[in-house]
Order: C-alpha cells, then sequence, then structure tokens
C-alpha cells in the first residue's frame, strides 16, 4: 500500500485549467481516468487526509503510484478525452458499463425504410451512421431531444412504430412536433429519409450553411410579419446551437490528423502528439528529450516525425500532419511520409480555425510537459541519490551502488521452478536488462540450491564476457561457462556487472548467493537479502540483520527493487504453469508442428477419434506421410489419457470429444 505523499505532485506544478488526468499503479497500469474544471483544485482533493476521503477513493490512492495529466482548452474536451482513455484503459477504480463493453454511441439507421435514431451499443452493423461514443446515454439523448425540434426524425421502436401505424394515430412525440409521424402517412418514405440525412450531415458538423439557410429563412418570415414562424425558427436555431456546443470536440468533417507541438529551451525539449480520427482526440503521446545537438524548432519536428512514423504504414499514417514549423526538405519529408501512407499526405502549418486552436492546446501541453520534467528530475535524481547513499553507508559500501540486481525464486509446490532477475540502474527500472530463468540442474523445491544456481549461472556468462575481451584469464581448473561465442557486435546480456546483488530471503538465501560468487572468485560485487516478514536486511555472515528505519529512501529503493523481482518471477511462472496444464499429447511428438496438429484435430475431431485410428487411416490427413503417423500413432499409445469426465448431477459419464489445445510458445529474454 502506498503512500500518497510519496508521488503527490507540489501545488506549483498542477495547471489551475481544464485537463484529464490518470492515476497509475506501481506496474504502470492505469487504474483510474477522471476529468476536472480545475485539475489543481481536483487532483489535490485526493491529497488530503486518508481518513477524510470515500473509502473507495481511498483504497484508490493508496494502490496508485503516480499520477500524470493532460491540459485540454475546454470541459468539453476534457469530457471526450476522459471517455476516450477509460476506453482505452479500462481502468480498475472506473465506473464501467457491466452490460457491454462499448460506450454508447448515437445511431441513425439508414438501412431501414423509416430511418430511426437511437442510442446503440456493441458492434456497429452495415448500413448504420454512428456518432460518437459519448459517456453516458442521457448525453445522446439531450442532444437528440434538441435536434428533433428541427430535424423530427423517428425515434420509436419497431415495435411502436407497428402499433400506431394499425391504430392510425401517432404516438405523443407526433402530437408535440418532435416526430414526423411516418407511421400515419404524415410524410412520404422519401421525405422522412431526407430528413434523416439532414440530421445526419449536421451531426458530421457541416452546420454554418444550414444555420445560414434557417436564419435567412427567419428574417424573411419577420420582414413578412409572420412572427411566429419566425419565433419557432429562433427557437430552431437556438436549439441546433446548443446541440453544436455539446458536440463542440470534434473537429469538422471527421478530419484524420495528427497534430505534433514542441516546447524547448537551451538544453532540453518537450514533444507532445495529439492523434485525432474521425475529428476526434483519439489518443495523445509524448516524450522529452535532451538537445545534444544544435538542431532548431523545425529539426525537431523532423526527428519526431521519423520516430513516429518510421515503422508505420497505411491509415496509422494520417492524411494530415500539423506542426508548428515545416522542416526545411519539406517536399521530401512530404513524399516519404506519403509512401508510407500509399497516399498523399498533407504537412502544413494550422493558419486558423479549430485546428490552429487544438494546436495550440497541443501547445500548451508540451510546454506543460516540459516543465514539470524539470521538475521531476531535480527532486527525482536527489531522492534517488539519498537512497543509493543510504543504501551504501548501511551496507558499508565503497560507492553507491549504481547498478542492482535483484533474484527471486518461484515455483507451486515444487513444480515450475524458475528465477527472475531485475536489474535497476541509478535507482530507475532498466526493463530491458530483465532475465528468467528454468531451473536445471535437480527436481523439487529447494529455494537455496534454486538461488545458488541461478546466481552462478548469471556470473559464469559474465566471466564469459570477460575472457572473450581479454579483461579475465582464469586460473587452471576454474570453469569459465563453456564455449565463447563470436562477436556479433550485439550488446551482451549479462556483460555488466552489479555493484550490488539482492536476493529475496534472508540468510540461507545470501549464504548460498555468496558462495556462488566466491566459487567462480568474484570478490568485488556486495551482496544483501531483504526478507519480506520485517523488511530486514541480512549480509553474508552476519547472525544479526541491519534494520533501516521505515522512512527510509534506501529501504523503499530495495523494497521495490525486491517487490519487481518477485512480480517477475510470478508472472514467469505463472506462464510456464499455463503452458504445462495447456499442453497435450501431440505436443510430444517428435516434428509434428502446429499446422499437422491442427490439420489431424480437425480431421478426426477430438484426440479420442485419432488415437482409435489406424496408420492407414491417418495418413489420409493432408501432410501426413506413413512415417509420421507411425511416429503419432506410437506417442498416442504411450500416453496414459485422461480420465472420463463425469456429470456429478447425474453420475454419466461424459464422452471426451474436446481437441486438445496445442502448447504456447517459447518466450524471449528466457535463460533455459
Amino acid at each position: 500500500m502506498a503512500d500518497p505523499s510519496s508521488y503527490r505532485p507540489e501545488p506549483g506544478q498542477i495547471p489551475d485549467s481544464p485537463g484529464v488526468y490518470k492515476f497509475r499503479d506501481e506496474h504502470r497500469r492505469v487504474i483510474y481516468v477522471g476529468k476536472a474544471k480545475s485539475l489543481r483544485q481536483r487532483l489535490a482533493s485526493y491529497f488530503q487526509d486518508i481518513a477524510g476521503l470515500h473509502p473507495r477513493t481511498a483504497t484508490m490512492v493508496t494502490t496508485a503510484a503516480s499520477v500524470e495529466w493532460t491540459v485540454v482548452s475546454t470541459e468539453v474536451e476534457a469530457l471526450q478525452l476522459e471517455y476516450s482513455w477509460i476506453k482505452e484503459f479500462d481502468p480498475r477504480f472506473n465506473v464501467k458499463y457491466r452490460d457491454d463493453k462499448s460506450y454508447p454511441s448515437l445511431a441513425v439507421t439508414l438501412n431501414e425504410e423509416y430511418p430511426r435514431v437511437q442510442v446503440m451499443r456493441g458492434p456497429k452493423k452495415k448500413g448504420v451512421r454512428y456518432f460518437g461514443p459519448y459517456g453516458h446515454a442521457w448525453a445522446i439523448r439531450e442532444t437528440v431531444d434538441l435536434m428533433l425540434r428541427v430535424f423530427p426524425v423517428r425515434t420509436c421502436s419497431a415495435g411502436v412504430f407497428k402499433r400506431s401505424a394499425q391504430i392510425g394515430r401517432p404516438c405523443l412525440l407526433g402530437y408535440i412536433g418532435k416526430c414526423s409521424a411516418p407511421c400515419v402517412g404524415k410524410v412520404t418514405p422519401e421525405e422522412h429519409r431526407e430528413l434523416a440525412e439532414d440530421f445526419c450531415d449536421f451531426m458530421a458538423g457541416r452546420t454554418g450553411a444550414y444555420l445560414s439557410r434557417l436564419e435567412k429563412e427567419m428574417h424573411i418570415a419577420a420582414e413578412d410579419m409572420e412572427y411566429e414562424k419566425a419565433a419557432r425558427l429562433r427557437d430552431d436555431i437556438g436549439a441546433l446551437r446548443r446541440a453544436m456546443e455539446k458536440n463542440a470536440v470534434v473537429l469538422a468533417d471527421a478530419t484524420d490528423a495528427d497534430l505534433i507541438a514542441v516546447a524547448e529551451d537551451e538544453l532540453e525539449a518537450a514533444v507532445q502528439i495529439f492523434h485525432v480520427r474521425g475529428g476526434r482526440v483519439r489518443g495523445q503521446r509524448g516524450w522529452v528529450t535532451d538537445k545534444v545537438e544544435a538542431v532548431d524548432t523545425a529539426g525537431l519536428v523532423e526527428h519526431a516525425l521519423q520516430q513516429l512514423y518510421g515503422e508505420e504504414k497505411g491509415e496509422a499514417v494520417p492524411k494530415e500532419v500539423l506542426v508548428p514549423a515545416l522542416p526545411e526538405d519539406t517536399s521530401a519529408l512530404s513524399q516519404w511520409l506519403a509512401e508510407r501512407r500509399g497516399s498523399q499526405v498533407s504537412l502544413r502549418i494550422p493558419q486558423r480555425g479549430d485546428k490552429k486552436a487544438l494546436m495550440e492546446t497541443v501547445h500548451r501541453n508540451a510546454l506543460q510537459s516540459l516543465a514539470l520534467h524539470k521538475t521531476k528530475r531535480a527532486s527525482d535524481l536527489t531522492t534517488r541519490s539519498r537512497a543509493l547513499e543510504e543504501i551504501a553507508e548501511a551496507l558499508d559500501l565503497d560507492s553507491a551502488p549504481l547498478r542492482i540486481e535483484c533474484f527471486d525464486i518461484s515455483h507451486l509446490q515444487g513444480d515450475d521452478v524458475v528465477a527472475s532477475m531485475v536489474v535497476f540502474e541509478d535507482g530507475l527500472a532498466r526493463k530491458s536488462e530483465y532475465r528468467r530463468f528454468q531451473i536445471k540442474t535437480f527436481e523439487g523445491q529447494d529455494d537455496v540450491r534454486s538461488m545458488h544456481e541461478v546466481v552462478s549461472r548469471r556470473f559464469r556468462r559474465y566471466l564469459q564476457e570477460k575472457l572473450r575481451t581479454g579483461e579475465w584469464d582464469p586460473e587452471e581448473g576454474e570453469d569459465a561457462a563453456g564455449s565463447v561465442p563470436e562477436d556479433d557486435g550485439r550488446p551482451k546480456r549479462f556483460a555488466y556487472p552489479p555493484q550490488l546483488v539482492v536476493v529475496d530471503g534472508g540468510q540461507p538465501q545470501v549464504a548460498a548467493a555468496k558462495r556462488a560468487l566466491e566459487e567462480l572468485g568474484i570478490d568485488d560485487v556486495a551482496v544483501c537479502g531483504l526478507a519480506k516478514r520485517l523488511e530486514e536486511v541480512w549480509l553474508p555472515g552476519e547472525d544479526d540483520p541491519v534494520v533501516l528505519p521505515r522512512t527510509s529512501e534506501g529501504l523503499y529503493l530495495l523494497q521495490r527493487v525486491r517487490d519487481e523481482a518477485h512480480r517477475f518471477a510470478i508472472q514467469y511462472q505463472r506462464n510456464k504453469r499455463g503452458k504445462r496444464l495447456k499442453s497435450g499429447p501431440l505436443d510430444e511428438v517428435p516434428g509434428l508442428g502446429e499446422s499437422r496438429k491442427q490439420a489431424l484435430i480437425k480431421h478426426f475431431g477430438s484426440v479420442k477419434k485419432l488415437r482409435q485410428a489406424t496408420i492407414d487411416q491417418i495418413c489420409e490427413v493432408p501432410g501426413i506421410g506413413r512415417k509420421t503417423a507411425e511416429t503419432v500413432a506410437a506417442a498416442l499409445a504411450q500416453a496414459v489419457p485422461a480420465g472420463p469426465a463425469v456429470n456429478t448431477a447425474t453420475g454419466e459419464i461424459i464422452e471426451d470429444e474436446t481437441p486438445a489445445p496445442a502448447g504456447a510458445s517459447s518466450e524471449r529474454g528466457t535463460e533455459q
């Protein structure tokens, strides 16, 4: 359970403007997304006394490990961005629809004779025009209620429509002018469809011409002294304008574009990108970089475009890319983007209108990102340095351990025994250096032997790298971990030694790790263990543990390292267990690949029927020769079939017709 004060932003860091914020847990998963009219006031409410918070809110802030935010121009933009992120991240502490996995959309069923306007969820249907998604169904109904005054399209269900046609009387909406009542023939199917298409055009953003036409008709009616008609048109215009305000987050004409903004100073630059698809902000990304070369804004834009689209193709490259400054060779860059997309791409600076306004929003986010980065960099560097110094002082090290490696063992009652190695450099996780091990030398549960094996294997690989580079000459009889691989120019997995090895456990595990290092002749790597029960730090050969204060930054860093190793080991162990449980008898057949396994199961229907088949019958399967058929038959004959399934309610034996699933593929980064 985290202390919210450990990640609370300083009040001056948080902008006093509308925006959307995300809480993340220690594994960087988004656990809550919210919106606020004032980010400063809203986020401050989460960091008050926990006793005064709602229990669910208190649980959320103690589960979270960090908070971040995105600034927008209006509350409407914040609303839409919040919905997009909730749909994307599925945060555990957000209220979610339990009956469907999608947010409601406004749909017009143009595939029907009399199109209907309604709220729809779920997969999209052919012939239906969709607008949204919206956060709540009531938001759609409010918009529709305003629009029906001008576009009286049918909204009733098929049953109500049929009933009204039978009795010859429209429903209440038909009497109050919010439905053109096609059910009783007040309008023809063609006229009603035209109303529905006008409704769609207005919702799609083509609003200017229609409003101008209504205003012109209103002025003409007033000049002709048809004041009731003019008042009705005035009210219609007001209703449409209110409906437009509810949909103000969209760009006109369902624009697909990426907007890139840059904020910079003499040393660093922050790049922010908003991805707009279908006229709505669908995503955001950004990064901060050191200006290690003399580069201007145009150069930063060019680097950003390369990083964004270097691996992208097709629709991942939008039709428009809006930037704050054009690179020097704009034509060549535009052509490169067009080749990646497969069609023309417009690379330009927005000059006016909604796109320029949205670009200003993106730029504000870039400025905020750069300012926050500078503040965090100073504070985080200080905190991490203090933590490393505390560890060095507590463990009596010569210098701060800039590289820490932690090992953990995981198993389930002695089965699927695995180990993990995580790496922290300068107090930060270096996930590209994480490694996983399978225990090879014995079977069963023995954490001490497992720890000795894993540490030995890791440092044998380190000595192997030193031998390859000529930095180490092993003494006679000392194991150098086998043959030396040729240098292929790639970074080696275990080329860098840590200053500190941390093991998850107490005295026995620490002694095993120390013994492994001594056997290899390594005496310049410190070892310690962190026991879970009392968070005690154990050193080799010491009878009493080192007890760090609970508020110590050094202890907090060791806990983070230990917990990360534990998480990584459990994840691998579960994957291995799942793979083992999913494996079937066909997985043991040598030379039988996935395609031919699927072909056998498809042909016979189940492993049981395949086991009963003759070799000649197996040979009938496409791609299966006689030798392979004999191998399959022999393997299935040796495999012991599982016991029959029994219906516990009736006692009936259930025939096994279930195909055996194929085994999972091996994972990257595993030391076999």
